[in-house]
């Protein structure tokens, strides 16, 4: 797999190899090894999918301490704008943010630590999402930053008057407003 450092520290875009032939294609979706050699000793404990539709917006979302976690993320159909933020106190890039298109043709994953805001816009007519998480869902520690938020210049790539949101992810705070629990 080829890492890819991005201009933010936490966040890499990992590129696997590829292997294609008429009959279709093979490649490794993940290497507990290489990963903890490449990008960081990493256990994940738990894999989410979701499915959407076009329009769909989530995030931007967190778990608070003590509860933090690190996700790798990847679409296995259809295509997302996959966008992380830097919510860490003292952070040289604090409020700035990386995002990459995801899609089953390119097969890219997009690793991001603790200490970011994560969320996604489906691109596609649907999507389906798979992430893995190195620590538990935990609804008392579930927080967020609004999706919404002009300060933090996102191009989510779909018109606002399209955007399907959960009426929890339009009740998130304004960056601004917020008060992070991550430090750097």
């Amino acid at each position: 797999m080829n890492i890819i450092k991005t201009a933010i520290d936490g966040l890499y875009i990992i590129e696997p190899r590829v292997f294609a032939d008429a009959r279709g294609y093979f490649f490794e979706s993940f290497s507990q090894r290489d990963f903890d050699a490449q990008v960081a000793p990493v256990t994940f404990v738990q894999d989410n999918e979701s499915m959407s539709s076009y329009g769909v917006m989530r995030g931007l979302h967190f778990q608070r301490p003590p509860f933090t976690q690190s996700k790798l993320v990847r679409c296995v159909r259809g295509a997302v704008l996959d966008v992380a933020v830097d919510i860490r106190k003292g952070s040289p890039t604090y409020g700035q943010h990386v995002a990459i298109e995801l899609t089953e043709d390119n097969h890219l994953q997009f690793f991001i630590s603790k200490g970011f805001a994560h969320g996604f816009a489906v691109l596609s007519p649907t999507a389906v999402f798979q992430y893995k998480c190195d620590e538990f869902y935990h609804p008392e520690a579930d927080a967020g930053i609004s999706i919404l938020d002009d300060s933090l210049g996102i191009d989510w790539r779909i018109p606002i008057d399209k955007a399907i949101l959960s009426e929890k992810d339009t009740r998130h705070a304004l960056l601004r407003d917020f008060d992070s629990p991550f430090t750097y």
